[in-house]
């Protein structure tokens, strides 16, 4: 079977909206992909503030939010598609949305972009809302990629997704263990954004810096860090918890931004131990954003060379729309009404068939 599908994805780093068209095709059980069109369409001001501030809002003014962003997501794809010159192509639409509240141990996940205006705008078929009923079977809701990761990337052991949040998947024979990192980007943009720059390009502040021990100390020691896996961050974890730690130390920007790079490298390494597998010959697939900071691989592939895991960076299509990519498969999968998120991963008490579906295709 084969399905031309539109994966949306925003992230905690809020750097924009991912859009991919792609083909998926399933053939006896193996499934193969091919991203068609792309884009990342950068929030502006107004959005960026939106969001940011979404969890502060009461919740008439959030449920507000949700519904605009919702017809916003909606606009943009049909822009895309005209863009594009997709018209009559596209099977499906499948939207993470922007993730808000993240209380699993509550039972609850939200993430803004109402699936029935998405569907209203665009007049196509739109699955959205993909961790809650992972979340009500009382998993993590997190991560959800591993699915895509099986079914897509077979040759790899390990794949480490750095955006706002770095989060981690291991192949452990047929299941997968995956679990949030660390706080990312979102940390290190925050750092940047005192240099008023919007990233650290390369990772060249980060570079000339120096590593404040002490600091790095309080970083390792975070309780997030003793917790067993399946676990998860929220998105605030960075900046109502790191960045505040990183700031309370008066580091100059450079020194900050070295010390919690070596961190992320420590942290990731630590992961990657505690998931206990021996693989010969373990190759580490990198994607998000932070697979362009050259000098945060340079450092994690030192750190990994300690116990011989070896780095792979895909093309530029994958590293940026990945995780589009694989919200596209697991719409697909919600269509097709097999499973598309893992137990094995999320701690969940099975595996679910996650998503709404919102039909807005006209009779």
């Amino acid at each position: 079977m084969l399905y031309k599908v539109i994966g949306l994805m925003s992230g905690s780093s809020l750097d924009g909206l991912d859009i991919a068209f792609v083909q998926l095709q399933e053939n006896g059980g193996k499934w193969s992909y091919e991203i068609l069109q792309a884009d990342c369409i950068a929030y502006d001001k107004d959005w960026t503030e939106n969001l940011k501030n979404a969890t502060s809002l009461n919740a008439l003014d959030y449920q507000l939010l949700h519904t605009a962003y919702g017809h916003y997501l909606g606009k943009k794809i049909n822009e895309f598609i005209e863009k594009n010159n997709l018209y009559h192509q596209v099977n499906l639409i499948a939207s993470h949305g922007h993730t808000t509240f993240h209380l699993p141990e509550k039972l609850m996940t939200a993430q803004l972009g109402d699936g029935a205006a998405i569907a209203a705008e665009t007049k196509l078929p739109v699955v959205s809302d993909l961790r809650n009923l992972d979340i009500a079977f009382g998993g993590q809701g997190a991560p959800i990629v591993p699915i895509g990761e099986k079914l897509l990337f077979n040759e790899y052991n390990y794949f480490l997704n750095i955006g706002g949040i770095a989060n981690i998947s291991a192949k452990a024979g047929d299941s997968f263990i995956a679990f949030d990192v660390c706080a990312a980007n979102r940390v290190l943009n925050m750092l940047a954004q005192q240099k008023n720059m919007q990233f650290d390009e390369d990772g060249k502040l980060a570079a000339a810096g120096k590593i404040d021990e002490t600091l790095l100390q309080k970083l390792n020691e975070l309780g997030y860090y003793k917790q067993p896996f399946p676990k998860s961050l929220a998105n605030s974890s960075g900046i109502e918890i790191v960045y505040p730690l990183i700031k309370q130390n008066g580091l100059n920007v450079e020194d900050a931004m070295r010390t919690y790079v070596e961190h992320i490298c420590v942290q990731i390494k630590a992961a990657i131990v505690s998931c206990k597998l021996s693989v010969v010959n373990s190759k580490l697939l990198i994607t998000g954003g932070g697979a362009f900071n050259l000098f945060l691989v340079k450092s994690l592939k030192e750190v990994l060379e300690e116990i011989k895991i070896e780095i792979i960076i895909p093309d530029k299509n994958v590293i940026n729309y990945k995780e589009a990519l694989v919200m596209a498969l697991i719409g697909t999968l919600r269509w097709r009404e097999e499973y598309n998120v893992l137990a094995s991963v999320t701690g969940a008490k099975q595996n679910s068939i996650g998503g709404a579906l919102w039909l807005g295709t006209e009779a």
